[in-house]
């Protein structure tokens, strides 16, 4: 029982930290397009 717990932890820890992943990605591409679209007005 003690095992399926840890099982049900382990796939929770990995679902949120592939979600801030996810986050952290779309901060990096949207930081990136603004650095570009403000390049290429100047």
């Amino acid at each position: 029982m003690a095992g399926e717990h840890l099982g049900d932890r382990e796939r929770a820890i990995r679902a949120r930290n592939r979600a801030l992943a996810a986050v952290l990605v779309a901060l990096v591409l949207l930081f990136y397009i603004i650095a570009i679209v403000r390049l290429s007005g100047s």
